[in-house]
């Protein structure tokens, strides 16, 4: 075979083979009769054999046709199969988003608005990453992931910023403790509480570290941690807290994370501290239709499923 045939040239001999003759072939293909004769001619002289033999009255394949036949159908069908799932990509319906979020964004926003994408998009897959504020960012510049949930990043033009939430910080304790009662004179209470109680610290190099050392700092008071644990382990902090081994600081989406549903949170102020929480992705970027839709659909639920914080 001198060279191969081409995407036209099998759906014209398709077409012929079903039809069993070029009039109702080429009405079939919407092209006329001697197009239709050309580019069979053509495909027999890159096959270097006849694939018809033909008279006035009856067209039949030869056995070179008979051989190419069913290859025919197989690449036919196959570059059908490969088109409509291009085309079901293009619409958004099929196709992969990637994301990484903090750890208390991905329990508080994050798995919920994936569950209700999915039952209307049951064909785009995800791959779900949770990490620190630094680590997916760096995750967006590498391209691993398309879209980050994490804290405002700096302006320096490397990512756009769309704002889903101001978390403010909170004190967490076990809702026995004195700090949680209604009637307490201090309810809303100061960050120097802690230089009085054992405090559970998130690991150093962290964002809540960073924020939580800044608040105590700006208090004009010393807290040493009684335990330091990765931010990533929210479940840990909670055990500890728990447990009664001291209180910590936390953003308030974190709550739910903490998986104890003895624990509450109550306002701190003196300072007020808070994190810029939104979708981050990587400046000049072009996503996918799904991926588009997903940041819409992140940003239309972040009213309602963002939980706002236990300040009761």
């Amino acid at each position: 075979m001198r060279s191969t045939l081409s995407l036209r040239q099998l759906e014209a001999i398709l077409a012929i083979a079903e039809h069993g003759n070029f009039s109702s072939a080429a009405e079939h293909l919407h092209v006329s009769q001697p197009a239709l004769s050309r580019t069979i001619r053509l495909a027999e002289d890159s096959l270097g054999a006849r694939i018809f033999d033909r008279d006035t009255r009856s067209v039949s394949l030869t056995p070179a046709g008979l051989e190419l036949l069913p290859i025919a159908r197989r690449i036919v069908g196959e570059f059908t199969d490969s088109m409509s799932e291009l085309s079901q990509f293009m619409e958004g319906r099929r196709g992969r988003v990637r994301v990484a979020a903090l750890p208390s964004m991905a329990q508080s926003l994050m798995v919920g608005v994936v569950a209700n994408f999915s039952v209307a998009h049951p064909q785009v897959d995800f791959v779900l990453k949770v990490d620190s504020a630094d680590k997916v960012l760096e995750l967006l510049e590498s391209r691993s992931i398309d879209i980050g949930l994490t804290v405002q990043p700096p302006p320096d033009g490397r990512f756009n910023y769309r704002h889903l939430q101001d978390d403010e910080f909170v004190l967490i304790c076990r809702q026995d403790d004195p700090l949680a009662a209604n009637t307490h004179p201090n309810r809303v209470l100061r960050w120097d509480v802690f230089a009085e109680r054992r405090f559970i610290a998130a690991s150093p190099g962290s964002n809540t570290r960073a924020a939580t050392d800044s608040a105590f700092m700006s208090a004009g008071v010393t807290v040493r941690p009684a335990h330091e644990v990765d931010s990533s382990n929210l479940p840990i902090i909670g055990g500890l807290i728990a447990a009664g081994l001291g209180l910590s600081a936390l953003p308030g989406s974190a709550l739910s994370c903490l998986n104890q549903p003895s624990l509450v949170s109550r306002r701190l102020t003196g300072p007020d501290v808070r994190r810029k929480v939104g979708i981050v992705t990587l400046e000049g970027r072009t996503h996918s239709v799904a991926t588009a839709r997903f940041i819409e659909q992140l940003q239309l639920a972040a009213d309602t499923l963002l939980p706002a914080p236990s300040l009761a």
